[in-house]
């Protein structure tokens, strides 16, 4: 019997410490289960991929995180086979900017023979035409035990790398607002931006905010579960993994009213304020700190959100996709 192999690509390896090598080495850990995986920042025809002694062990099908930063790997992996299926997994910068004008983004997008979003409000952002072929795979991080959190000192974290799309500028406006004096605001991630990361280090001179720098995943996931509330305040996103992090340990979002971010949380959910809005973030944080029955509420809300986040959840659906994409490819090479 013919080996199952399949290459999966990502822009991102495990320096970056970022969402696409988290979903990447993720993905990889679910697929050993199931078939021989190889992880790669890209792939052309000439690749030897590792471990490949004869053409009856070649990948079999590829997956590739993002539509554009992979485009180079998806277009060399259609022309060389294109019988063979390939899989693309949209990011928040591919489906909220690069396929809106980024021509090598769309063709990515007609050469898969398989799309994968990683919130429900995503398959909205593609035209029509591709929805037939575009499924939903929420990203997974373990549930925590809540913890207690401090009764005395009310505390927001806000995590992701200082650059433009996560918009930590509102962020730190918000702890500078009168109502939010007494609170206390930490900032996790490296400083990507250089104007950012000024900022961060200007507005650390505030005895209530606090920029921590990149910090190991899970010293990440204990400050989350130890804080208050979560805050995202992107300005876009394809699913961010911070979000579930949070409803994962117990600890309610605050999020900018974007795509990405409803299809994480639902339509109905209280949590949001408007992008850029560091007055409407500061409201909600004040009434959390003041209300326990809305903080509450938001809690609620998000637990009833934790079953679409769960660890076996998305190992199923992963593993759904790859025997399609097994299926797909076998199925083309039978005469």
């Amino acid at each position: 019997m013919q080996s199952k192999k399949i290459v999966l690509i990502s822009p991102a390896l495990a320096a970056a410490n970022n969402g696409n090598w988290h979903t990447a080495h993720r993905w990889a850990v679910f697929a050993k289960s199931y078939c021989d995986i190889t992880v790669a920042q890209d792939w052309s025809a000439s690749v030897t991929v590792k471990h490949t002694v004869s053409r009856s062990i070649e990948p079999q099908a590829m997956v590739a995180l993002h539509a554009r930063r992979s485009a180079p790997s998806i277009h060399a992996w259609a022309k060389a086979h294109p019988d063979k299926a390939l899989a693309v997994v949209l990011t928040g910068t591919d489906l909220y900017r690069d396929i809106r004008t980024d021509d090598m983004a769309q063709l990515s997008l007609e050469l898969a023979t398989h799309l994968v979003v990683l919130q429900e409000a995503g398959i909205k952002a593609l035209p029509t035409a591709l929805h037939r072929k575009t499924r939903v795979i929420y990203q997974s991080a373990p549930a925590l035990l809540p913890a207690d959190k401090s009764a005395k000192r009310f505390k927001a974290v806000m995590v992701g790398h200082l650059r433009s799309e996560k918009d930590p500028l509102t962020f730190i406006a918000a702890s500078a607002l009168p109502e939010t004096a007494k609170l206390y605001f930490d900032q996790i991630g490296d400083g990507l931006d250089a104007d950012l990361a000024n900022a961060a280090r200007a507005a650390a001179s505030n005895r209530n905010y606090r920029w921590l720098g990149g910090l190991p995943r899970a010293e990440t996931r204990q400050a989350i579960k130890r804080a208050h509330v979560l805050v995202n305040s992107s300005l876009m996103e394809g699913g961010a993994h911070v979000i579930l992090e949070a409803v994962q340990s117990g600890t309610p979002v605050l999020a900018s009213r974007i795509s990405g971010n409803i299809g994480m949380l639902g339509a109905d959910y209280q949590g949001y304020f408007d992008v850029g809005s560091a007055e409407q973030l500061g409201a909600l944080l004040s009434r959390c700190a003041g209300s326990p029955e809305f903080l509450a509420l938001l809690q609620s809300q998000c637990q009833r959100r934790a079953g679409l986040f769960a660890p076996p959840e998305e190992k199923r659906l992963v593993l759904n996709l790859l025997h399609e994409l097994i299926t797909h490819s076998t199925t083309k090479a039978t005469p």
